[in-house]
């Protein structure tokens, strides 16, 4: 069973603090002697023991009716929130002390309906709404019940006129009372459904927050992984490579310099290709790859650096008919970017084509090789490929890819900017 709410841990504090008001309220008045009826003979308190004052027991129910109403303030400090017998049992025993206060207690008698609202409002906080409504509804029927009793007891001694009197203000008060329940009843149900929908959107909230690390955590993994690929596969090599050929040219340089020479060339041409692949790989890391640069620029570059590197000049097509959004503009510039690395390192391609055009509020770009190709079923777990679908679906669009053994590469992205722009 879970521990019962405490007043620092209280769910409502300004609720509690409210219910100390009505409670002192109450306390002020049963202090505060009646007005004095100057025409009017002065009436005897309508409780038991002020239409019986004989009965031997009325000496200590005054008493009684005081003990009542503090522990019913205590009670306010600590609510059951588990077990549905402890509530009920909590709330009968608030009942016994409202009826022990009303029916007993003469000058706490006066506003003993309060109390009946801070039960109302305790429920609210311990019941759902089946048990809210059937203390409410409760609540109501004792009141009618007491106010009935005591209508009773005041025809022993009134007149008929006070008789009427007394019923009619009765059922205005009883109206007033009960409109008062509903008012609270639908005010708690209010707020307790609002505390609700910000619990459940700060636990949204927080799982939200935790799997943005958990992806954010994944990717860096993810990149660092790639990285290290990229170094073993391209950096690794060719430095590999490099330091063979400077070993062989100084084993030759006493006996073939001529040779050597050859191998030192051979070295040179490595080492700027190690250059090549560093700056490469520090490009992608690049928070903001474009360097404030337009897209149709950043795309020339990368065909120009794709020249360079493979003796192939890309055919490009760029249509744009407006601007781009920042994070389409990256998404767009690493496909493209990633795309011819892939082309660069496994197609063996002699033509390379690639097509980027907006039309009727979408986004098309279509990268075209005569490679070699590959075989969809057994090559799609690379992580290149899952990049750049990542990237489109991140963005609402669609990622397709074609390819076949000898029949080159299609990676075709389309992006809809209804909504992003």
């Amino acid at each position: 069973m879970s521990r019962p709410i405490q007043i620092k841990k209280h769910p409502f504090p300004s609720l509690l603090y409210l219910e100390w008001i009505l409670l002192s309220i109450t306390a002020l008045i049963a202090v505060i002697p009646p007005p004095v009826r100057r025409f009017r003979p002065k009436l005897p308190e309508l409780t038991i023991c002020g239409l019986f004052p004989d009965l031997s027991i009325c000496n200590l129910l005054p008493e009684l009716s005081i003990y009542s109403l503090i522990v019913f303030a205590l009670m306010g400090l600590k609510l059951p929130t588990s077990s549905n017998k402890n509530k009920i049992i909590y709330t009968s025993f608030e009942i016994l002390l409202i009826l022990i206060t009303g029916l007993f207690g003469e000058r706490f008698a006066r506003l003993f309906p309060f109390l009946y609202i801070i039960l109302v409002t305790r429920s609210c906080l311990i019941f759902k709404l089946p048990g809210r409504l059937f203390v409410t509804s409760l609540s109501f029927a004792l009141f009618l019940f007491t106010t009935q009793l005591k209508y009773q007891m005041f025809n022993f001694q009134a007149s008929p006129q006070a008789q009427e009197r007394f019923r009619f203000l009765s059922l205005n008060w009883s109206l007033v009372f009960g409109l008062s329940l509903v008012f609270v009843l639908l005010m708690m149900n209010a707020v307790l459904s609002e505390r609700h929908s910000r619990e459940k959107l700060a636990i949204a909230n927080e799982k939200l927050r935790e799997y943005a690390m958990q992806i954010e955590n994944q990717a860096t993994l993810e990149e660092r992984n790639r990285i290290a690929r990229e170094i073993h596969d391209s950096l690794g090599h060719s430095l590999t490579a490099l330091n063979l050929q400077l070993e062989t040219a100084l084993k030759l340089w006493q006996s073939n310099p001529g040779k050597a020479e050859t191998f030192l060339a051979t070295a040179k041409e490595l080492g700027s290709k190690a250059l090549n692949d560093v700056r490469q790989s520090v490009s992608t890391m690049r928070s903001n790859p474009l360097q404030e640069q337009s897209l149709e620029r950043a795309i020339a570059s990368l065909a120009e650096s794709f020249h360079r590197s493979n003796g192939i000049l890309p055919i490009y097509q760029i249509n744009l008919e407006y601007p781009l959004p920042p994070e389409i503009n990256t998404a767009i510039y690493r496909i493209t970017q990633e795309s011819l690395t892939n082309i660069s390192k496994y197609a063996y391609a002699t033509e390379v084509k690639l097509e980027l055009a907006t039309a009727r509020g979408n986004l098309r770009l279509i990268i075209q090789d005569n490679g070699r190709g590959f075989d969809l079923g057994q090559n799609t777990t690379g992580f290149g490929l899952h990049s750049m679908r990542d990237r489109t679906l991140a963005l609402g669009g669609e990622f397709n890819i074609n390819s076949a053994p000898g029949s080159g590469c299609k990676i075709t992205v389309n992006i809809p900017l209804t909504r992003l722009t």
